[in-house]
């Protein structure tokens, strides 16, 4: 079945549906806050200048629950260049990989609440909204984590 197939999880709420509808909402409202200030700008010569800031949030959003996802259904990228030459490796370099990126992400979610938590601390704020920073720095270890978790599962179930 589709990995797009409602169909195919019953109608229940999965990660999957979620990550899908994360992506979906991300999308429609960088789309629309950039064409409110295209079409605002064209019209009035001002310019929504919060819009670059929200708009980086949802990117960064956008793209770890895309890497998430990604993850899930074998979609990231991959290059198998040496794989493709020595079958006998498919099963040691995945694995490698997955712990190569189970790193990655594990760091980055520590690094990332880091960061997060010195702009709580420092009570930074954002620098057009004037709203604190760590609402947007948030998304980064939350997100990253779950990467990380679904890559332990996916590594420990073996899964390719």
């Amino acid at each position: 079945m589709s990995d797009f197939d409602p169909a195919a999880d019953g109608g229940k709420l999965t990660l999957a549906r979620l990550e899908r509808f994360l992506m979906g909402a991300s999308m429609a409202l960088l789309c629309g806050l950039t064409m409110a200030n295209v079409v605002v700008r064209y019209f009035t010569d001002y310019s929504f200048a919060f819009t670059e800031e929200v708009s980086v949030a949802l990117l960064v959003i956008m793209t770890l629950v895309g890497a998430s996802h990604a993850f899930k259904t074998g979609h990231h990228i991959a290059i198998d260049y040496l794989v493709a030459r020595g079958p006998r490796l498919k099963a040691a370099a995945y694995r490698f990989s997955m712990a190569c990126s189970l790193l990655m992400f594990g760091l980055l979610a520590w690094y990332g609440a880091r960061m997060t938590w010195d702009d709580y601390t420092f009570e930074v704020t954002s620098p057009s909204l004037g709203v604190p920073q760590w609402w947007y720095t948030i998304w980064l270890p939350l997100l990253s984590l779950l990467i990380a978790l679904r890559v332990l599962v996916l590594l420990l179930r073996g899964e390719e």
